[in-house]
C-alpha cells in the first residue's frame, strides 16, 4: 500500500465507529515519522500504538486506528495529534491509566474517537501531574469517573496546534509556531515542510550537511535565512 492510497478514520455525529475508504486531507504517519516529529522513542510510539489505540481503545470503539502501509502501521493526522497531547500527559508523570480513562469520558461527553484534537478539549484541559481535569461552565471536572471538582491546576498546552471550523485540530508546529515548521495533513501527506512553502526541512539539512552555507540554500529555495535555520533546528532535534 503506498501513500496514494489513504483510509479514512471518520467516525459518524452519532457513532463513534469508523469508516474505511479512501480520503485525502487525513495525512499519514507511521510510527517511525510520529517518533521523528515528535522527538520520542520511536519504541514509545510503537507500543502506544499497537496496546492503546488498536488495543484498548480500539476495543472500545469496536474498530482500529491505525492501518498497514508497507509492512508498518500508520494512523491519522488526528490519531497523531492525541499522541501528542497522551505524550504531554506522560512527560507530566500522569499515568497511562488515567490519560485513558480521560480519553474514554471524554469521547463520551463529546461524542467523538478523538477528543484530544478537539479544540474545546485543548483549551480546557489541565493536570495536576497525576489526575486530568476538564475546566467547564459547570467547574473543573476531575476526569476519572467521579466528576469531583478541584481547582489547583496548571494548563498544560493549546499551543503548536490551529482548528478547523468543526474544532479539529487541523495543524501542528512541531517546534512552536514562532518557527516555520508546519506538519499540515493537507499538504505533503501532512509530512513537516516549511510553511508557505512545499519544501521538506530534510531537503535543507541534506544541503548543509554537503556544506553548503545557509545564505546559499536560503538563495537557490527562495527562502529567509531564517527559514533555513527553523528546518536545520528542526531536523537536529528530530
Amino acid at each position: 500500500m503506498n501513500k496514494e492510497n489513504l483510509v479514512n478514520l471518520n467516525y459518524t455525529s452519532n457513532q463513534m465507529n469508523f469508516e474505511n475508504k479512501p480520503k485525502l486531507g487525513l495525512g499519514i504517519y507511521t510510527a517511525t515519522e510520529i517518533a521523528q516529529i515528535l522527538r520520542v522513542p520511536y519504541g514509545k510510539v510503537y507500543t502506544w500504538m499497537n496496546k492503546y489505540w488498536d488495543g484498548k481503545l480500539g476495543r472500545e470503539y469496536d474498530t482500529q486506528y491505525s492501518w498497514q502501509m508497507n509492512g508498518t502501521r500508520a494512523v491519522s493526522f488526528h490519531t497523531f495529534i492525541e499522541f501528542y497531547i497522551m505524550m504531554r500527559f506522560s512527560e507530566a508523570g500522569v499515568p497511562t491509566k488515567n490519560v485513558l480513562k480521560a480519553h474514554s469520558e471524554l469521547s463520551q461527553m463529546y461524542n467523538t474517537a478523538f477528543p484530544f484534537a478537539l479544540k474545546e478539549v485543548i483549551e480546557g484541559i489541565h493536570s495536576d501531574g497525576k489526575q486530568i481535569y476538564l475546566k467547564s461552565k459547570h467547574g473543573i471536572i476531575i476526569l476519572n469517573g467521579t466528576k469531583q471538582l478541584n481547582l489547583e491546576i496548571i494548563q498544560m498546552f493549546f499551543v503548536n496546534l490551529e482548528f478547523d471550523k468543526d474544532n479539529l485540530a487541523s495543524r501542528f508546529w512541531p517546534i512552536g509556531k514562532d518557527k516555520s515548521i508546519l506538519v499540515d495533513p493537507n499538504r505533503k501527506f501532512g509530512h513537516p515542510i516549511i510553511d508557505g512553502k512545499n519544501i521538506e526541512p530534510e531537503i535543507i539539512h541534506n544541503h548543509y550537511k554537503a556544506g553548503d552555507p545557509i545564505k546559499y540554500i536560503a538563495h537557490v529555495y527562495q527562502l529567509s535565512e531564517e527559514e533555513v535555520t527553523h528546518a536545520l533546528e528542526y531536523c537536529n532535534a528530530a
